[in-house]
């Protein structure tokens, strides 16, 4: 078809039309090129495979790839940090060492020797060194084969990802996810979050994950105290750190670190003569760090660590809060003056007693001394007193007093004198030096026990010590200990009888007891501390100072046992059978379980659960539990209602009539003016008290205090056997509970305790317990006439002549019966028939 505008022209071809053609010719040629040529259908097959195995591949590698995103809100596995009552950090429960610093806090000379030894273009990378990955790919492929470890190449991005997203596999598909994940992580955190993580997560050997607490691991300083040539130290430690922290290996730690500081100098991070002076230098390795915390505290944070891991549990797998990751911060009622005078007390007390028995065997003991240092350490053994060191002995003596060899955790090697016979090489003992390189054995004592010191107003625990030294023994007999209390029970029994109708005044009988026990038992009786007899009618007041059995066994027998074992059930002493011998100390306790029931004595009779945590925080900062769950929801309001001043409610539980408790504390002040207890007397503090003895004697006890502190003490061997037949709680126990007192004196306050409103105070003889009117009391502790605290309406009459013949009436008939008692207790005796049990469980059926 022509153009009407063109007549001699071609018409035109539609512009659509041709392109379409060409297009059909184009795809025919290739058509035609693809059924001509093999090579290139080949070639097109094997991209696309090649295509959709990258894609499979991709997909598989990153399927289950963490994201880089975790880390904006990574919290690292943390120790747990406590606190004592004074806001002080006394020690941390860490099986890693961590310490968290913020990259500000980071010298700059330890950031750049690290980037000289690990990633010296970490500032200009996307998270990937492609010159060191060349680097790792040639090393890889020489030692393909050989079993040989390649060198990573890694980046400090890519060292983040792989602490602390995905691990630390040797494959090359974990090497490829690092690098993807650094790719990401480098677009998620800034330059400085990374090398913040990295500067606190990586391992550096010696337990210490970090800088800082690797700082104080090889150098026992912060790192801001560090030299260059120390930072220099640290930075090569991320290759080999069990390989350089070694002693053996000293030559190559200082190669490596020198290498280090000739990496800054190129750098431009540290200047040649710098340098110079750093090669100079020693490494300064500790080889045994000082303790950071003070090793008196040890029963009292064992103890914490025991209620937190029961509240939070142990791993971190137990829970975002738990005690070796969640990085808790734990205030604790530790008193850390309180609990010194506690250890040192308690410890002079076993020192004491033990005397001159000299060593009574060993600490622990070695089976293989091959390797006995790495042995010793692994054991843990340590003595916090004096200059006592534990040591193992290499070799013994043939004869006693003769000399060995002590090996020490450091490796040293000293002559061993004093060494006894029986001992042998692998026991572990403790020592002290007596000249250069001679060490003396010492006596740890057999004999052991437990101390608890609580304010009775809050049940806080401020001090606790179970044993001689917790670095040999973490057995806590303060808490863990089951021991029979003895005659310090008996203040709740005297309490039960005057909750039910009897008072301080009451005259009760000092004769003999016995029980009918069926048939083929017979009679049992009951007889007084050491097998004394009966001295008459008393008052209750001097059958508590005297503590008296007999008259103990029939206030408990009048009062009825069902109601004495519910007051100790009350008071959180225990749970007992209703057996006249649980009236005498037969059942079984602790210390911490009886100064809280003292401590409620001392208060009134309110009672708080003794306590060794005041509040625990997260890590960050939010408290999560608290001893005190007191609330004033109306103490934070905006405006003033109008309405009196809120008052937050006491809220511990009232286990005894308070004026009852207060009889029963008048009582037990007179167990130190004049009774078991009297060795306190001259301490001239207002004090009640009470010792205990138990059968045998197996163990001696004290208890007592004032409305500050109330400190209970008990002595014994951990599998029971006699003290000798001199040990008394008021020879023994009473002088340590004393010793507490004299070191802290200024803790304990003058006030005298204060009756409740109920109480009225009444002038009595004291040994009648009959009214006195006209004679005031005198300052004489042994003097006629005091005053004695009665209940409304149960005040004594007057005394009258008509008393004084009924008491000599009643101390004749008493020496009567005595005579016939012994003569009693003689025949049954002869007849095998066993008449003590006084203090034995399960006696009275």
């Amino acid at each position: 078809m022509t153009d009407a505008n063109n007549p001699g022209e071609q018409p035109s071809e539609d512009a659509s039309f041709r392109i379409r053609r060409e297009a059909s010719g184009g795809f025919a040629a290739i058509g035609r090129q693809w059924r001509m040529r093999k090579w290139l259908r080949r070639f097109i097959y094997m991209c696309l495979a090649g295509l959709i195995g990258l894609i499979c591949f991709w997909i598989v590698l990153t399927r289950d790839m963490p994201d880089a995103n975790k880390l904006l809100e990574y919290q690292p596995p943390l120790p747990t940090m406590v606190r004592g009552m004074d806001g002080e950090i006394v020690y941390s429960y860490a099986r890693e060492r961590r310490v968290q610093l913020r990259f500000v806090d980071f010298p700059r000379s330890m950031v750049n020797a690290f980037l000289s030894a690990e990633d010296r273009t970490f500032w200009t990378h996307g998270g990937v060194d492609i010159g060191g990955l060349a680097g790792a790919v040639v090393d890889y492929a020489a030692k393909f084969g050989t079993g040989a470890r390649a060198k990573g190449g890694s980046t400090i991005t890519q060292q983040v990802a792989k602490n602390i997203l995905i691990g630390d596999e040797y494959s090359v598909t974990r090497k490829l996810k690092e690098m993807v994940l650094a790719r990401r992580i480098e677009g998620v955190l800034t330059k400085q979050q990374i090398l913040e993580l990295y500067l606190n997560e990586i391992p550096l050997g010696r337990r210490s994950f970090g800088v800082q607490a690797a700082s104080r691991a090889y150098f026992d300083r912060d790192v801001e105290d560090l030299t260059l040539s120390q930072s220099a130290f640290l930075a090569i430690l991320p290759r080999a750190p069990e390989v350089y922290g070694r002693k053996k290996n000293e030559d190559r730690a200082i190669e490596r670190r020198n290498w280090v500081l000739d990496q800054m100098v190129r750098n431009g991070w540290a200047t040649p003569q710098a340098a110079a002076v750093a090669k100079a230098e020693p490494l300064g390795l500790v080889t045994q760090r000082g303790s950071d915390f003070d090793p008196a505290n040890g029963y009292f944070v064992e103890e914490v660590r025991r209620r937190l891991i029961d509240k939070y549990g142990e791993k971190a797998e137990d829970g975002p809060n738990s005690v070796y990751a969640g990085g808790l911060w734990v205030r604790t009622s530790l008193d850390p003056e309180m609990q010194k005078a506690v250890r040192d007390s308690l410890r002079g007390g076993l020192l004491r007693y033990h005397g001159n028995r000299g060593w009574v065997g060993p600490i622990a003991h070695l089976n293989d001394l091959e390797n006995w240092q790495s042995q010793l350490v692994v054991a843990n053994k340590t003595v916090d007193y004096k200059d006592w060191r534990v040591g193992v002995i290499l070799d013994g003596s043939s004869t006693d007093g003769g000399s060995g060899r002590i090996g020490f955790s450091d490796g040293n090697i000293a002559t061993l004198t004093g060494v006894p016979a029986r001992a042998k090489a692998g026991d572990l003992v403790a020592a002290a030096p007596v000249t250069a390189g001679t060490w003396a054995l010492r006596a740890i004592p057999e004999v052991s026990g437990g101390m608890v010191i609580e304010e009775p107003a809050s049940g806080r625990i401020v001090a606790m010590q179970g044993g001689f030294d917790a670095g040999i023994d973490s057995f806590n007999r303060a808490v863990q200990a089951e021991r029979q209390p003895g005659s310090t029970i008996k203040p709740f029994v005297y309490a039960t009888a005057l909750q039910n109708g009897m008072t301080p005044a009451t005259q009760v009988l000092d004769g003999t007891f016995c029980v009918f026990q069926g048939a083929n038992l017979g009679n049992k009786c009951f007889k007084n501390f050491g097998g004394e007899g009966g001295a008459g009618s008393h008052t209750m007041r001097w059958g508590l100072e005297q503590s008296r059995n007999l008259m103990t066994v029939r206030i408990a027998n009048d009062a009825g046992m069902a109601r004495v074992t519910r007051t100790f059930h009350n008071v959180g002493i225990g749970d007992y059978q209703n057996y006249l011998s649980f009236a005498l100390g037969a059942g079984e306790t602790t210390v911490a379980r009886m100064i809280n029931a003292y401590a409620a004595l001392a208060n009134n009779g309110v009672q708080f659960s003794g306590s060794v945590i005041d509040y625990v925080q997260n890590r960050n900062g939010k408290v999560i539990w608290r001893a005190d769950k007191s609330r004033c929801d109306t103490c934070n309001m905006p405006q003033w209602d109008g309405k009196p001043m809120p008052r937050v409610a006491r809220k511990g539980k009232q286990v005894l009539d308070a004026d009852t408790a207060y009889q029963v504390v008048h009582m037990l002040e007179g167990v130190v003016q004049r009774g078991t207890a009297v060795r306190l007397r001259d301490l001239k503090l207002p004090l009640f008290g009470k010792t205990g003895t138990t059968n045998g004697p197996t163990d001696v006890w004290f208890m007592g205090g004032n409305q500050d502190y109330v400190g209970g003490v008990y002595m014994g061997y951990d599998a029971p056997r006699s003290l000798g037949g001199y040990a008394q709680g008021g020879r023994i126990a009473a002088p340590i509970f004393k010793d507490v007192v004299e070191a802290t004196r200024k803790r304990w306050g003058q006030q005298p305790f204060v009756a409740p409103s109920g109480i009225r105070m009444v002038r009595i003889d004291r040994v009648t317990g009959k009214r006195v009117m006209g004679v005031e009391p005198g300052d004489d502790p042994k003097a006629a006439v005091i005053w004695e605290a009665f209940k409304p309406d149960t005040e004594p009459r007057q005394y009258t002549a008509e008393d004084e013949f009924s008491r000599r009436r009643d101390a004749l008939v008493s020496q009567i019966r005595g005579a016939r008692d012994a003569r009693a207790a003689a025949e049954a005796t002869a007849s095998g028939d066993a008449g003590n049990f006084a203090e034995q469980q399960g006696g009275v059926y």
